[in-house]
């Protein structure tokens, strides 16, 4: 009997950086034409809440060039994936291989561990928004004792395959058409978020909206392109609408709301027939985002379900929690 020897992971040729703001065209310029990198991981967006945190992105240097990012920040000694982001990991260049992102997530793993970074949360960007397959990290983070603390799902509709919109969500549209309800698309945030977004969020969560009125104004005029509104009037007052965030393979519902009269005015039935089979019909997926609530540990029934009976069903976004340490585990994976 014969065994194969194990071979050394040689990181040698690697570096890792701190990001510092001199950086940023290099890290731009990096994401966008990156194989599962997003506008979220642009610096003008993951910038515009910096004083809320503590950023510790790092850029990991094959030689002198660039082949991946880790978007993150610090409290005091762990690193997160973004949290000021939806999701995250490692982002690679597209030319990269599968070694090359072991010695990749090596490297960072050495680096903080020798920073004294104990331990690194890493948040997965959902494999529907990826350019090409990108699923290297997955396995890797099996490898190093990865303890995933979190598994939110997201409800998605693959265009490929659409399945047929329920009769009750289709009762709904009727209810629009009859209704005279309009449908725009704008660049104006204000009117949404005014008198349909806030006032909700406060009546029945107590809370507000992830970013204020400035911050989706700010981020929509960075990003023209991704950022979209669309709003739903009876004659002239606005009743419902929903914010898209648009990246190349996903159409994202980052919010939707409407007010009091959406079940008798089927508001939202008919802006997201709308959306779905017209609007955003061509992209690839389409994503409601997730039903999750107590960090992850239940599911809002209702709100699942109005998802699924457009056709969406679940896809799961984890969370892990690393040692950094653990990089040693890396170290003999080839034979």
């Amino acid at each position: 009997m014969s065994f194969l020897k194990a071979k050394s992971l040689d990181t040698s040729t690697f570096t890792v950086k701190k990001y510092a703001p001199e950086d940023k065209a290099l890290w731009n310029n990096f994401v966008m034409s990156s194989k599962n990198g997003t506008f979220l991981f642009h610096r003008a967006f993951m910038d515009y809440h910096s004083d809320r945190f503590e950023d510790h992105s790092l850029i990991v240097y094959k030689k002198n060039k660039v082949v991946g990012v880790f978007p993150a920040n610090v409290i005091e000694n762990k690193v997160y994936s973004h949290q000021g982001l939806s999701y995250g990991g490692i982002i690679l260049k597209t030319s990269v291989k599968f070694k090359e992102t072991a010695l990749i997530f090596k490297s960072i793993l050495k680096y903080l561990d020798e920073a004294e970074i104990a331990e690194v949360s890493i948040k997965q960007t959902p494999r529907i928004y990826h350019r090409v397959p990108s699923d290297e990290l997955d396995w890797l983070l099996n490898i190093v004792e990865a303890k995933p603390y979190r598994v939110d799902l997201l409800c998605v509709i693959d265009n490929r395959n659409p399945i047929k919109i329920a009769s009750n969500r289709m009762e709904g549209v009727k209810k629009g058409i009859n209704q005279n309800l309009k449908i725009e698309e704008t660049d104006d945030f204000e009117a949404f978020w005014n008198q349909i977004l806030i006032p909700n969020l406060s009546q029945k969560h107590g809370a507000s909206p992830v970013h204020s009125l400035a911050e989706i104004k700010l981020l929509a005029n960075s990003f023209p392109k991704n950022i979209k509104q669309f709003n739903v009037y009876k004659d002239t007052v606005i009743v419902g609408g929903a914010t898209i965030f648009e990246t190349d393979t996903v159409a994202h519902a980052q919010y939707i709301s409407a007010n009091q009269d959406k079940q008798q005015l089927g508001t939202l039935d008919f802006l997201f027939k709308y959306l779905l089979r017209e609007r955003f019909a061509k992209k690839l997926y389409f994503d409601f985002g997730a039903s999750n609530e107590n960090q992850g540990k239940n599911i809002n029934e209702g709100l699942l379900y109005w998802k699924e009976c457009f056709g969406g069903r679940s896809i799961a976004q984890s969370f892990y929690k690393v040692k950094t340490s653990n990089y040693k585990n890396l170290e003999s994976i080839f034979v």
